[in-house]
């Protein structure tokens, strides 16, 4: 196994560069135009990134997340949803390393194994962190009328979000 994840890399590139000639295209210059293609999407897609990791970070410091979470606390109770998952539920859909940052919190303070700690874990495979996919996505091929993709989107993660909660009673409490 370690002499195959040792030659993997190199193999393929020298198969990709045969292929190449073979079919008798420049693979230099193939590669630098899809270098030259990669920064030009990239560059469309930093604005919206860095006005979305702006906005989180803001969101996170100002305390509105706790706030939420106070307020949505009666309903998380009814629906026996763990009060330390509630902050990941919130947050998923917008930051994907703020969603580690809180499951590593709730790893810390509860432990993997414990109830919160399952649901969390299965919340973070059920869900999307859709803000962020929209943006990149729809940033890179230039789409500004996303018309109901966030919704879908957020519905989606809604019903993962409470699917996980059930699924982690019926399979793993």
């Amino acid at each position: 196994m370690r002499i195959i994840s040792l030659f993997a890399v190199p193999l393929m590139i020298v198969g990709i560069v045969a292929f190449g000639m073979v079919k008798r295209i420049n693979v230099y210059d193939s590669f630098v135009e899809g270098a030259k293609t990669g920064a030009e999407n990239m560059l469309q897609i930093v604005a919206p990134l860095v006005g979305l990791m702006v906005a989180i970070s803001m969101f996170r410091e100002s305390g509105a997340l706790r706030i939420l979470g106070d307020i949505l606390k009666p309903l998380t109770d009814t629906l026996k949803i763990p009060a330390d998952v509630l902050p990941l539920a919130l947050l998923r859909p917008v930051s994907g390393s703020g969603s580690i940052a809180i499951v590593n919190d709730i790893f810390k303070n509860n432990g993997p194994d414990s109830l919160a700690g399952k649901v969390a874990s299965v919340m973070m495979g059920s869900t999307e962190t859709t803000f962020y996919t929209v943006a990149v996505y729809f940033g890179a091929v230039g789409i500004k009328k996303i018309r109901h993709t966030v919704k879908s989107a957020l519905l989606a993660d809604l019903t993962g979000m409470l699917m996980a909660v059930m699924m982690t009673y019926i399979l793993l409490a």
